[in-house]
């Protein structure tokens, strides 16, 4: 995959970003852990192996490393609460909740990891109605 540049925000648009790098891979996560963190039936997960530079808001920014998980911090806006990206020394790469995005990420999800997890609540491709507003 080639070279991107994505930009982001919290939904308050206290915290702006740009990461800068190769795209790797795309997941929809339903492990408990990222239900927890979202507050939803998994979280979409965009890893870039590149940069992440902060544009505005870092002062707002605050992270949660759940002490015995090896590999899983929340980090996010303070005064709105929206989860925000990190970037992982060991790796070189950018951890993208991809909600956070302003750009259409330049790659769609790949796989749903933890499905042995997964709510029993949880939608699934077409298991319910959509709408394209809010439905009565």
């Amino acid at each position: 995959m080639e070279q991107s540049t994505l930009t982001g925000s919290c939904l308050c648009d206290g915290v702006r970003y740009t990461v800068r790098g190769e795209p790797q891979r795309f997941y929809h996560c339903h492990c408990s852990r990222c239900r927890k963190a979202t507050g939803t039936g998994h979280a979409s997960n965009l890893f870039v192996r590149g940069t992440l530079g902060w544009d505005s808001g870092q002062e707002l920014i605050q992270s949660y490393k759940l002490p015995e998980a090896a590999r899983f911090t929340n980090t996010f806006c303070r005064r709105c609460g929206s989860r925000l990206p990190r970037f992982n020394e060991q790796t070189g790469t950018v951890f993208i909740p991809a909600g956070s995005l302003d750009v259409e990420p330049p790659m769609r999800p790949q796989a749903r990891l933890f499905s042995g997890s997964r709510a029993a609540w949880s939608c699934t491709a077409h298991s319910v109605p959509e709408f394209d507003e809010y439905a009565s």
